[in-house]
């Protein structure tokens, strides 16, 4: 939990990655609101068969799919952006730049207080 690279899976190993983790735990991400936000879907369904005349379900999709299209584009970008930091500080990084990517991705989608290895910097430090 703490990040040591001994105990680390092989997908969370290396300097690169340690530095992909601290550039994207530094940052205050819209993709980390995914899972309330399908909490919050979740509910409008069940709203919604409480009481059908109410269009609260139809709000609620077509504002998921904004989010969604939203953290799409936040994905791609803070992907790109993590990719060139690390490569400009580790040239000799093997980590591809989709494998990157991704796991950028998935990191930033985690519930803050739920990403394994634990964030060693706090929201708005600078890495």
């Amino acid at each position: 939990m703490a990040g040591d690279d001994k105990y680390l899976l092989p997908k969370d190993r290396g300097p690169g990655k340690a530095y992909a983790r601290d550039i994207i735990d530094s940052r205050r991400n819209l993709m980390g609101l995914f899972m309330p936000m399908a909490i919050v879907v979740l509910l409008s369904y069940f709203a919604n068969v409480a009481n059908p005349a109410l269009p609260i379900q139809q709000y609620m999709m077509l504002a998921c799919l904004a989010f969604l299209l939203a953290m799409i584009i936040e994905a791609v970008l803070l992907g790109r952006i993590v990719t060139r930091k690390v490569r400009a500080r580790y040239p000799d990084e093997r980590a591809g730049t989709l494998s990157l990517s991704w796991y950028t991705f998935t990191r930033a989608s985690q519930i803050r207080k739920l990403r394994v290895p634990r964030p060693k910097v706090g929201p708005g430090a600078k890495v």
